[in-house]
């Protein structure tokens, strides 16, 4: 077997991990999913490098994180963190919450003084926000998830 040697430049392994690290749309979320994504890169590049695993997962974590805080979601969004209770929901969109939907509610939201956030059809925290203030405020049943239903009420409002 001959002993190939691999390079991978350091442009190259910034790239993927500042794509990578896209996860969350918290400052918290997105610099843990960093250091994790980070963390695996790190060790993958120690194994093919001349530093060892460990110090590559160390630098890869340190980075990631680094890179996971100084972004935000309108940078790079991936959706939500696989550890969130309702990440398997970032999979899909059910058909009663299309994104059309979404964002007219934040617009709806956001035109009777609620705060949702930016007006982009992702429900993030702060549009889940607004919505339970919303419904608390016009004795709906207070769940934080958008609807058509709640689209309805609030146009018609």
């Amino acid at each position: 077997m001959s002993g190939k040697t691999v390079s991978l430049s350091g442009g190259a392994v910034l790239i993927a991990m500042i794509g990578l690290t896209g996860c969350g749309h918290t400052q918290f979320d997105r610099g843990m999913s960093g250091a994790m994504v980070g963390s695996a890169t790190g060790a993958t590049v120690g194994a093919l490098t001349g530093i060892s695993i460990a110090q590559g997962a160390v630098l890869g974590a340190a980075g990631g994180a680094i890179i996971g805080l100084v972004t935000d979601s309108s940078q790079i969004n991936l959706g939500r963190p696989f550890w969130h209770k309702d990440a398997s929901r970032a999979l899909y969109k059910p058909a009663s919450q299309p994104s059309g939907s979404v964002k007219q509610i934040q617009a709806e939201l956001a035109a009777r003084g609620y705060d949702p956030g930016p007006i982009d059809g992702i429900a993030g925290e702060k549009t889940r926000r607004a919505i339970r203030a919303y419904q608390r405020d016009h004795g709906l049943l207070v769940n934080g998830q958008p609807s058509n239903q709640l689209a309805s009420h609030i146009s018609s409002n």
